[in-house]
């Protein structure tokens, strides 16, 4: 009879599975210096008091000893060695030259647009020389470029655009490089027991950020262990489930979490369940750390907190850190920037379709995305994107034949700070329930303000960066393609009535290359519309219930550690296993 180990066993080993995070970036070199970005400055009328989570904090000592002892990992950079206050930054000789050649020259422009002309303009000069479009509001446009290619952009604009931009982001290249997560602090003062730890300027911690698996962006390698030890030690609301298999065969893993998910129904009602997706585009890394967050908060927080314990009651949560596994360990190991999938296309030498692009529902291979080179390119027919494909069918299958009824579907994207709802192909059609999904999406906005004090944006998902409604059917300009996308395929095909995508942080500052300091804040945030979008379902419209109210106190404590029976979930055998697996990996990024 196998014995059950102690949640103590449960944490060291969370702990340890997350320590080689520091060797898997594609340059990893053994005397690299490392960098961290410093957060840049926010208004200080957006500053707000800020609460997170703090899980076993007495036993940090224990954290960090398993880490320097089981895999020598060396210890934190002693004080005095790096000026106190400032980070060391790596000049463009110190960059890696895989880096200086993909990226090396390359900067991100932001272009304000004011007319549906203008936009158009943009469009086609960007698919001419074939240009990367970052993001679009209804404001402006980010598009990456090389800086010489700038006068050949510049003279295919209209006069009123030549002068309209600004350079995000000069140096694209160290941005990069500043992205990975890095092997030690170079800053003392920024070590993991300091208790004020900032993670944003608005934004600090009470008592630190003590889980150290949302320290930093995690490797698909560090990702599913972490799934796998979740779903065995919270058996009685979690188990780990397979979506389908990736062009490249890998798994596309998720979590189903509810009260007692693995068990069969009595009732034949079937089982309302919320579907919470990030990764779809593979660069976009915080859409990643959020839904492991959201996953987290709502494990851990099920008999504690008596809002998300209803939560689970009612309905199951379907969690998907990335629906792009293959392009995800792509941006890992070879190209940072990288966005579709891995698939081949017609063209050898251009690889990757968007799978947010690749949905049956109006997809549209027509106008700027018959080029299989573009980043938007959505295949040459509906569902030819693989993971797409395994997604739908694993949907259809479980409203089919096993009991599901999808009520809700979160899309998590990056960047722009926004919530968009269906339809996403035109303007000219309005969804049959548009003034439900207006209120909802409205209040998902308030949940986040009041929560972290950071607008988000509500608009339909059809939007180019200028609206308009002079312009006719089927001639609406816009940057890029609407058609085939995620959530209109689940409100129009699944009759999922509550669909959204919802695109987090930041609004340019960093774009796809967010700090990590904004993991823990992004999440928090999400965790937080998440609690309000699951009232609205049970009928609280978000105003009256236990959830709203935890928004305004802060997020639920986790300071009290049980260690009776019922805690101890992880058995001995499992345990090895998933050691076994990280061992596994940390000797093959330091080969």
């Amino acid at each position: 009879m196998r014995h059950p180990l102690s949640l103590l066993s449960a944490f060291l080993l969370l702990c340890i599975a997350v320590s080689i995070e520091a060797f898997v970036v594609p340059w990893s070199r053994s005397d690299s210096a490392q960098f961290s970005a410093p957060q840049r400055h926010e208004s200080a009328g957006q500053q707000r008091p800020y609460r997170t989570r703090n899980v076993l904090p007495n036993l940090t000592w224990l954290r960090d000893f398993a880490i320097e002892k089981v895999f020598r990992v060396p210890k934190p950079v002693k004080a005095g060695s790096v000026r106190p206050g400032s980070f060391p930054h790596p000049s463009s000789s110190e960059l890696p030259n895989t880096l200086l050649a993909k990226y090396g020259g390359d900067v991100v422009l932001r272009f304000n647009l004011s007319t549906p002309a203008e936009e158009k303009a943009l469009a086609e000069a960007a698919d001419t020389l074939f240009l990367d479009v970052w993001e679009f509001t209804q404001n402006w446009a980010d598009i990456r470029l090389r800086e010489d290619d700038v006068p050949s952009l510049l003279g295919l604009l209209p006069k009123s655009l030549q002068k309209a931009y600004s350079n995000l982001m000069p140096d694209l290249a160290k941005t990069i490089y500043q992205s990975y997560p890095s092997i030690a602090f170079a800053d003392p003062s920024l070590s993991p027991n300091r208790a004020d730890r900032s993670f944003t300027p608005a934004l600090r911690t009470s008592d630190g950020v003590e889980n150290i698996f949302f320290r930093d962006y995690q490797p698909l390698s560090v990702i599913v262990p972490w799934m796998k030890l979740m779903a065995s030690m919270f058996t009685t609301h979690v188990r780990m489930i397979n979506i389908g298999t990736t062009y490249e065969g890998r798994d596309i893993p998720a979590l189903r979490v509810g009260v007692s998910p693995n068990l069969p129904q009595e009732d034949e009602e079937p089982r309302k369940t919320i579907i919470i997706s990030g990764g779809f585009h593979a660069r976009e890394w915080v859409s990643v750390s959020t839904v492991t967050y959201i996953a987290w908060s709502l494990i851990t927080s099920y008999g504690k907190s008596p809002g998300i314990t209803k939560l689970l009651q009612e309905f199951d949560f379907v969690l998907i850190p990335t629906a792009n596994p293959d392009g995800y360990v792509y941006t890992w190991e070879n190209d940072r920037l990288w966005r579709k999938n891995r698939q081949q296309t017609s063209l050898r030498f251009c690889r990757g379709l968007d799978l947010d692009r690749g949905f049956g529902f109006e997809w549209d291979g027509t106008t700027y995305q018959s080029n299989p080179c573009s980043e938007s390119y959505p295949g040459d027919e509906p569902f030819q994107a693989v993971e797409s494909h395994r997604l739908a069918e694993w949907a259809k299958n479980e409203t089919d034949n096993n009991g599901v009824n999808f009520v809700g579907f979160l899309d998590m994207h990056s960047y722009s700070q926004q919530v968009l709802y269906p339809y996403s192909y035109s303007c000219t059609t309005d969804p049959p329930s548009l003034e439900n999904l207006e209120e909802l999406g409205m209040g998902l906005a308030k949940a986040i303000r009041i929560s972290s004090g950071q607008q988000y944006g509500v608009a339909s998902a059809c939007e180019g960066a200028v609206p308009s409604n002079l312009t006719p059917a089927g001639g609406f300009s816009r940057m890029e393609t609407g058609g085939g996308s995620a959530i209109d395929w689940f409100y129009h095909e699944m009759r999922v009535r509550y669909s959204y995508q919802v695109k987090l942080r930041d609004t340019g500052a960093y774009g796809f290359l967010l700090p990590k300091e904004n993991i823990v804040p992004t999440g928090e945030e999400a965790f937080n519309a998440v609690k309000y979008f699951g009232d609205f379902l049970l009928g609280n419209k978000g105003i009256e219930s236990n959830l709203v109210e935890e928004m305004h106190r802060g997020v639920v404590s986790h300071s009290k550690v049980q260690t009776g029976e019922e805690e101890q979930l992880v058995e001995g055998e499992e345990v090895e296993d998933y050691v076994a697996e990280i061992n596994w990996e940390l000797r093959r990024r330091r080969r």
